[in-house]
C-alpha cells in the first residue's frame, strides 16, 4: 500500500473515531468498530488499472474491472455527474459479504425505526460487519415488538468523502447489475441530501437502472451489447410489472392500518390474510409474465413492514423521476435539474416537477 492510501486510512479511522464521541444516536463502540473496518477496506486497495494489468488478475475479474471503468467514465462524461474518485481502487475482501444491514419497523405501522449519524442524519438502518451483533441486536428489537429485517449487501458508499474502492463483492454481480450497482452508488457521490433517505435511493435507483440502459444501448447493432441492451429493457419491463403489483399491496395495507376503529391484533391478523393473498397473485398473475427476472426474493423473504419499507426506500415515486427524465429530455438532463433542485427543496421529491425550478 502506498503511503497515500495508509495516510487516507488512517484519516478514515480517525473521522470515524472522533464523530462517535459527539454521536448521541450511535454508541462510540459502534463507530470504532465501522472505523476500522473501513480502514481495513481502504487500506487495502489497489488502482484499478494495476489490477487490470497484472498477469496474475483472473480473466473474469479483469473483465469486470474494465466494465466497471466504462461505467466509471460513463458516469463521469455522459451524465455529467460528480463521481471524484471512486471506484479508481479495487479491494479483494476476505469474505463473500460485506455487511449484514438492519433495518425495523413496528408492526402496525409502515414506519422505519431510525438511527441517527454524525455528517449524514437520520438513516432507517444500521450496518454490521459481525454476524453475532447483527443478530443480537436484531433479537433485542423483535424482542421489543418490531418487526425486522436482516440483510446482506454487498457494496457501500462514502458519499464522496473518501475515494470508495469497488469490492469483490460487488463483481459477482452480472454485467447488468454490475453496471446498475456502480452509478447506483456513484449517484450518491453526486447528490445526497440529509435526512432523506427515500429520495436519495431513489433517485440512485433511477440513474441506476436507466443509466444502465443507456449504457449498453448506446452501441452499434453489431456490438455484442446489443444483447445486454435488450435484456436491460427487459428488466424496466419487468420491474415495472412488480412494482405496479407492489403499489396495491401497500395501498391495501395503508387501508388496514389507516383505520382506527381496529384493534393492534385485528390489524395484525388482517395483514397477514392480506400478505397471503398477494403472495398467492403474485404467483398467479404476476411472476408469469416477468420476462427475465423471477423477483423470487419476493417469495422467499418474510413480508413484514421492514421488509416492505425496504423495498419502498429504494422505489418511491420511481414513475415521477421517469416523467421528469421525459420532460427533460433525457437522463442527463434530469439528472442535472434535480442536482440544482433537490437540496434547496423543503421536500426533495417536489424538484421532480419543473414548477419547482
Amino acid at each position: 500500500m502506498n503511503h497515500q492510501l495508509a495516510w487516507r486510512s488512517i484519516q478514515t479511522l480517525f473521522f470515524f473515531t472522533t464523530v462517535s464521541l459527539i454521536n448521541i444516536g450511535c454508541s462510540p463502540s459502534y463507530v470504532i468498530k465501522a472505523g476500522l473496518a473501513e480502514w481495513n477496506i481502504l487500506s487495502s486497495r489497489r488502482p484499478i488499472d494495476e489490477v487490470i494489468q497484472d498477469t496474475a488478475t483472473p480473466e473474469h475479474i479483469r473483465n469486470k474491472l474494465v466494465l466497471v471503468s466504462e461505467a466509471r467514465e460513463f458516469a463521469s462524461k455522459t451524465l455529467r455527474m460528480d463521481v471524484g474518485t471512486s471506484y479508481t481502487t479495487f479491494t479483494q475482501l476476505d469474505r463473500d459479504t460485506l455487511a449484514l444491514v438492519l433495518s425495523a419497523s413496528p408492526r402496525d405501522q409502515l414506519v422505519p425505526k431510525t438511527w441517527w449519524f454524525p455528517i449524514v442524519g437520520s438513516f432507517p438502518y444500521r450496518g454490521f460487519f459481525e454476524d453475532n451483533e447483527a443478530l443480537a441486536e436484531q433479537s433485542v428489537l423483535e424482542n421489543e415488538g418490531f418487526d425486522t429485517y436482516l440483510r446482506p449487501t454487498s457494496a457501500f458508499s462514502t458519499l464522496g468523502w473518501f475515494s470508495d474502492p469497488i469490492l469483490s463483492t460487488v463483481l459477482r454481480q452480472d454485467e447488468i447489475s454490475l453496471v446498475e450497482t456502480v452509478l447506483h452508488e456513484l449517484s450518491h457521490n453526486h447528490l445526497f441530501v440529509k435526512g432523506q433517505i427515500d429520495f436519495n435511493e431513489s433517485f440512485a435507483t433511477f440513474v441506476g437502472r436507466f443509466g444502465t440502459v443507456e449504457f449498453f444501448c448506446d452501441t452499434p447493432e453489431s456490438s455484442p451489447r446489443n444483447i445486454l441492451c435488450l435484456q436491460a429493457k427487459a428488466r424496466l419491463r419487468d420491474h415495472a410489472e412488480f412494482e405496479g403489483f407492489f403499489s396495491g399491496l401497500i395501498r391495501n395495507l395503508q387501508v388496514i392500518y389507516q383505520d382506527s376503529a381496529l384493534s393492534y391484533s385485528e390489524k395484525i391478523t388482517l395483514r397477514e390474510t392480506l400478505f397471503s393473498r398477494h403472495l398467492a397473485d403474485f404467483k398467479s398473475e404476476v411472476q408469469p409474465k416477468l420476462e427475465v427476472l423471477s423477483y423470487q426474493n419476493f417469495l422467499s423473504t418474510p413480508i413484514n413492514n421492514a421488509t416492505l419499507l425496504a423495498q419502498i426506500r429504494y422505489h418511491s415515486r420511481l414513475e415521477k423521476f421517469v416523467e421528469l427524465m421525459e420532460e427533460q429530455g433525457g437522463l442527463k438532463n434530469a439528472i442535472s435539474h434535480l442536482k440544482s433542485n433537490a437540496r434547496s427543496a423543503k421536500d426533495p421529491f417536489s424538484a421532480l416537477t419543473t414548477d419547482s425550478s
